[in-house]
């Protein structure tokens, strides 16, 4: 598959339904305009890239819907450079559009399958993250952090107390916490023992699985 003119033009479209819908961050709405969504599913899905819409992408996974990663990646305020893990690499788009704003990123997937699929397809794409990890994200890096900021794409039923410990002072982690559904959690590090928390509404993301082994 390519990327033409017409993709670009969908682009284009789709960042004006997310502005509409409250996303405001210049740089996060360039991202969306500049990544090719429909390189990251499979092609039968080819129609349906540029939809404000979740779709299914294999191991029981899903890309998350376009409003979702935009409100997500604008809430971690991403600087360039700064420091960004990824729990949940999936379909790598969202590792791209936090690329895009030229963060260095780290990303754990814990789907084989995915991890295998999804880091081939990255280096094809010319999207190079510092370090793609087949692993359990909720241990985190603790070798590489802490981190400016931590997003996860996966609905946690806890928040798991290795990925606080991982921000830097300053330092955000953006969480959809629940079960069935979750409350999109935001966690600003005020020191090194205060968290200041925000909720910030309801949202319906695939389980994060733990590695109990």
């Amino acid at each position: 598959m390519k990327d033409t003119l017409k993709h670009r033009g969908m682009r284009n479209k789709l960042a004006r339904i997310v502005a509409a819908k409250g996303i405001k961050d210049k740089q996060v709405l360039q991202a969306i305009k500049t990544v090719p969504r429909h390189l990251f599913l499979d092609s039968g899905f080819e129609d349906h890239a540029y939809q404000d819409k979740a779709f299914p992408i294999g191991a029981s996974q899903t890309i998350s819907q376009p409003y979702t990663v935009a409100f997500q990646t604008e809430l971690l305020q991403v600087k360039p450079n700064a420091s960004i893990l990824e729990i949940g690499t999936g379909s790598g788009y969202q590792t791209a559009i936090l690329l895009e704003l030229k963060a260095k990123v780290y990303t754990i997937e814990r789907q084989q399958e995915l991890f295998k699929k999804t880091k081939l397809l990255l280096g094809k794409l010319g999207y190079r993250p510092k370090k793609v990890v087949f692993g359990d994200g909720y241990k985190g890096l603790p070798e590489i952090a802490p981190f400016d900021g931590i997003i996860v794409t996966a609905g946690a039923p806890n928040v798991p107390k290795a990925l606080l410990s991982q921000l830097k002072v300053g330092g955000r982690l953006v969480i959809p916490v629940g079960t069935d559904e979750q409350i999109m959690t935001l966690f600003i590090r005020k020191s090194e023992k205060e968290f200041e928390k925000q909720e910030l509404g309801l949202f319906r993301f695939v389980p994060m699985l733990e590695d109990k082994n």
